[in-house]
């Protein structure tokens, strides 16, 4: 969904305008402007998931 078709119910212009706080603040929320996960956090993530298979991997056997 994008916010070029959303009106603003405070100022009646198109939200992806960005005229009034209310409009700026939806336009940053749906445009992904807040806070996201780091690539490193996904990659240690996946590495201790690999770890955790292997390990277990090992005791089974």
């Amino acid at each position: 969904m994008s916010c070029d078709h959303l009106i603003c119910a405070h100022c009646s212009h198109p939200v992806s305008e960005g005229r009034c706080p209310s409009c700026r603040a939806v336009r940053a929320r749906m445009h992904g402007d807040g806070p996201s996960i780091p690539p490193v956090l996904v990659l240690a993530a996946l590495l201790a998931l690999l770890f955790g298979a292997l390990l277990l991997q090992r005791c089974a056997a």
